[in-house]
């Protein structure tokens, strides 16, 4: 069986930080999702999503996440219940990330606040590559030939 969501959205809101009683991180954000057709009225719908992160994942999403930011998040679906204050069973879907991955850098696109990581957050406690420091194309055709083996092609 396999459960696995891959999302790439804008935040709604700056995220929100809270420990649980035992001292574990948690933060909570909505990403908004884009969906790829249009309406009648030839207008882009979205879908609002839930995400939820914990410990060390949830701390780097708190500190460097921001309202508008462009972000990927990978992870599962779950789904939870409980019963409100009227006695109703209240039924929340929610995406649990391992992985968050930043977009944009903190001086481009929805956020403008400087002093922010670029690149994409660390997952679990690994470093992730952030690309180029100079914001060089690695894709640019700078006039060499490239070096392709027969071998290497798939046909």
């Amino acid at each position: 069986m396999l459960n696995r969501v891959i999302l790439i959205g804008r935040l709604t809101r700056d995220p929100e930080l809270r420990y649980t009683p035992a001292g574990v991180a948690v933060t909570t954000f909505t990403l908004a999702v884009d969906r790829p057709f249009t309406n009648q009225q030839k207008e882009r719908e979205a879908d609002f999503i839930n995400i939820v992160t914990w410990r060390q994942l949830a701390e780097t999403c708190a500190n460097y996440l921001r309202k508008g930011r462009l972000t990927a998040v990978e992870g599962r679906i779950q789904v939870r219940n409980y019963d409100n204050n009227e006695g109703r069973r209240v039924y929340v879907t929610e995406v649990i990330a391992d992985n968050v991955r930043f977009l944009e850098s903190s001086n481009s696109g929805g956020n403008r606040e400087e002093g922010m990581g670029g690149g994409q957050a660390p997952s679990q406690g690994q470093q992730r590559y952030s690309g180029p420091r100079d914001n060089q194309d690695p894709f640019q055709d700078d006039g060499k030939p490239i070096d392709i083996s027969d071998d290497d092609l798939p046909f």
